[in-house]
C-alpha cells in the first residue's frame, strides 16, 4: 500500500457516510430541536440529533460497562439489609 493511499485512509478514518432518516415529532418538540439549532451550539438540527443520539449511546454503553463491572466483581459478604441500610445513608 503507498503512502498516500496510508495517508488518506487516515483522513477518511472517523467520517461515515450520512444516511436520510425523517422523524415525525409533535410541534413542541420540533421547535424545542430547532431552538437548540439555532442557540448556537449546534449547526443544525441533523447536529443536535446526532448529539442526542451520541449521548443516549454513552449512556446506554457507561450502564453495560457497570452491570459486567458489577457481575465480574463477585458476591457480596454484605446483606441486602447493610447495603440498603448504606443507601439510606448516602441519601441522607
Amino acid at each position: 500500500m503507498s503512502l498516500e493511499r496510508v495517508q488518506t485512509l487516515i483522513k477518511l478514518k472517523g467520517t461515515q457516510i450520512m444516511a436520510t432518516m425523517n422523524v415525525s415529532l409533535p410541534n413542541t418538540m420540533k421547535e424545542w430541536a430547532e431552538n437548540q439549532a439555532q442557540s448556537g451550539r449546534y449547526g443544525n438540527v441533523s447536529d443536535y440529533m446526532r448529539d442526542l443520539i451520541r449521548r443516549d449511546q454513552d449512556h446506554r454503553y457507561a450502564i453495560v460497562e457497570a452491570l459486567i463491572a458489577g457481575e465480574n466483581s463477585g458476591e457480596s459478604n454484605r446483606s441486602v439489609a447493610d447495603i440498603w441500610q448504606e443507601v439510606q445513608k448516602e441519601n441522607l
